[in-house]
């Protein structure tokens, strides 16, 4: 057998042959998968010219691109590469790459190389293009169109007479192959010398084609559901999720954070010995995006001073407050007028003194959210939690859902949006009843299934996945007329205006292989990380991992004496990774995974050149740190530390 590596330019004579009839050449090249990352250019592409030059050809240009096979990346930018004047697009890829330049050109692709036999982990499977790795390729007798993949049959010698109404009698589904050949070849003057090309027959010793073919179908299939890119992790969420909540034991002492939202830190407005209340405010919003603080106890203030942040790393100004154990009421605290009653602006307004901020992560002032320069249509109520292990908002789904849809009614009346859409994912099935059934009556909200995948949270996929949307590079979900929000952060709105609270409290999980006695939990805002996993019982050994948030996008604690905030959903213990980095070998899984269609290998590569214009021009500001691609990374490459680090110098070069 023929043992193809990736893939290699045909001999001098198959080229010199390919190429007796045909001019004005313009050559595309596939940077070459699954090797170390170097700057080096593919030498195929130089050796080709030089050849074509040789027999007095005229090249109209070339380009190189990174995985020319993945559709989504080359389909906005070929038809720019492609000089006017240019008669015949030269390929040199694998099959792959071939077919999707053929489907894209709209002038006749050759094949200057000979395919490839995919092993290992195949980087593309995103791509809808299949290739069996014959060692024997057809497409450039047949307009890049693969009779073999194509084809139900595999046949090489035209139609076989079944096809129906354009369709394969072996699979309904399916366009005839040849039928499609024939009107491309057609379309492009080449049919009749086609139909003169000697009867083609098929070497079936070269390759075993047929485990390769079932390889790639096995990853690819409904990869691309909803929107690009997304992984699949073993959720494990089955360690808490049928564990109803329990209110979490009122800690002694309480450390309350300044900055537990996105833009400028709270100003404190308490000092050293002052009495404070259940739901009196502590720290004033110090800009328009910003968010006041409040004590979620009663007692007395025994610090105001710098304490360490759990997801910053470093000291921030926070309140300490010895609880008395009374949970005596601020005055402040009052129920609202109803919802019928109150105008956008005081509910807005109600929002804003409550401190209510984004409590998916993200932490944006959910008062500017409210108030969005352009109008909107539809609110999107997350209600996914994508990220394994968490299961909070699935117990706030249950337990609260009289709360959720008063909050999106609250929601849906300020922004003068005419639909509310609240989104779960199919793996929380008793959720989605029940939901189904509180909303049965409602004309403008409805729950949404969607098919569970990773990151369906993050707005931007949310929105792409649920309305077909698309947010503009650099955009707001405002921008195509979406407002998303999270549902614990929308049953913070609801207790704002009907109990006057403000947000003191959230639901967060304590789960995780390592954590003894998992569970759901409503804990009051400042309580410590430490006394959550003391409570659940500790962990089982000394070897592990604790996160605040999720195993994907959170932030690893080495410091447990650290406060819950208002966007900590959940405290995870679990195992080490201890697998060395190894280098990039360009396998492009991450580019194949990432939902916002960056290119991250490079990231990585840029990040140690500390090239950060490169970063900048390769859109790393588009990154949302789901961590997809370190997810999937074969190389244990920390891709996120080194985004990061982009993104920081980014925002500093002038």
């Amino acid at each position: 057998m023929e043992n193809y590596t990736k893939y290699k330019l045909k001999k001098a004579d198959e080229l010199e042959s390919l190429l007796a009839d045909k001019d004005h050449l313009f050559v595309i090249a596939c940077n070459k998968c699954f090797k170390e990352f170097e700057t080096i250019d593919e030498p195929d592409c130089g050796e080709f010219e030089q050849l074509a030059s040789s027999l007095g050809k005229t090249l109209t240009g070339s380009a190189r691109v990174d995985f020319l096979c993945n559709k989504n990346h080359t389909g906005k930018d070929l038809q720019d590469m492609i000089p006017e004047g240019t008669e015949n697009i030269i390929v040199i890829s694998c099959g792959l790459g071939i077919q999707t330049v053929a489907d894209l050109a709209g002038k006749p692709v050759y094949a200057a190389s000979n395919s490839l036999n995919y092993t290992g982990h195949h980087g593309m499977a995103l791509t809808k293009k299949s290739c069996d790795a014959c060692a024997q390729c057809y497409l450039n007798i047949t307009g890049g169109i693969c009779p073999i993949v194509d084809c139900s049959k595999s046949l090489v010698n035209g139609q076989c007479g079944g096809a129906k109404n354009g369709k394969c009698e072996v699979d309904g589904d399916k366009d005839c192959a040849w039928e499609k050949i024939y009107r491309r070849l057609e379309k492009q003057g080449r049919l009749e010398e086609f139909l003169n090309q000697p009867i083609q027959i098929r070497d079936y010793s070269r390759t075993n084609h047929k485990v390769i073919q079932d390889y790639v179908k096995s990853i690819r299939e409904e990869r691309l559901a909803g929107y690009y890119g997304g992984v699949h992790p073993s959720e494990r969420k089955e360690y808490s999720e049928h564990i109803a909540l329990e209110r979490f034991p009122e800690p002694k002492t309480l450390v309350i954070s300044m900055s537990q939202h996105l833009g400028a830190p709270a100003n404190p407005i308490v000092q050293v010995g002052d009495t404070v209340k259940v739901g009196q405010k502590i720290g004033e919003a110090a800009g328009f995006i910003s968010a006041p603080v409040h004590s979620s106890v009663s007692g007395t203030v025994v610090a105001v001073e710098p304490r360490m942040h759990a997801t910053r790393g470093s000291e921030v100004m926070a309140v300490v407050i010895e609880s008395d154990g009374k949970d005596t009421l601020h005055e402040s605290v009052k129920p609202n007028k109803d919802l019928d009653s109150l105008t956008p602006d005081e509910i807005i307004n109600i929002v804003r003194e409550a401190g209510i901020v984004g409590m998916g992560g993200a932490g944006f002032p959910t008062c500017v959210k409210l108030k969005p320069a352009k109008p909107v249509d539809t609110i999107l109520l997350n209600g996914c939690e994508c990220e394994p292990l968490l299961t909070a908002d699935h117990r706030v789904l249950l337990e609260f859902a009289d709360d959720i849809i008063y909050g999106l009614k609250a929601i849906l009346k300020t922004t003068g949006a005419e639909k509310g859409l609240i989104v779960i994912e199919d793996n929380k099935p008793d959720a989605i009843e029940l939901m189904q059934a509180k909303v049965a009556d409602l004309d403008n909200i409805e729950v949404v299934v969607a098919k569970t995948k990773y990151p369906q949270g993050a707005e931007k996929t949310l929105i792409k996945r649920v309305m077909g949307r698309q947010v503009p590079r650099g955009g707001l979900p405002a921008d195509v007329g979406v407002i998303v929000d999270n549902i614990s952060t929308v049953k913070a709105i609801s207790d704002a205006i009907q109990t006057g609270m403000p947000l003191i409290e959230r639901v967060a999980t304590v789960t995780g292989e390592k954590i003894k006695n998992p569970g759901n939990y409503i804990i009051k805002i400042g309580t410590s990380v430490k006394e959550l996993i003391d409570y659940c019982g500790g962990t089982t050994d000394d070897d592990v991992l604790i996160k605040m948030g999720g195993p994907m996008m959170g932030f690893a604690l080495s410091d447990l004496n650290v406060p819950m905030m208002k966007g900590s959903n959940g405290i995870i213990a679990i195992d080490t990774d201890q697998t060395a980095e190894q280098p990039c070998i360009k396998c492009g899984r991450c580019v194949d995974v990432c939902p916002m269609e960056l290119s991250p290998l490079y990231f990585a590569k840029y990040a140690d050149e500390e090239n950060w214009q490169g970063m900048k021009d390769k859109n790393v500001m588009d990154c949302v740190e789901c961590r997809c691609c370190e997810y999937i990374c074969s190389s244990k490459i920390p891709l996120v530390t080194k985004i990061k680090a982009g993104k920081n110098a980014v925002r500093g070069m002038k």
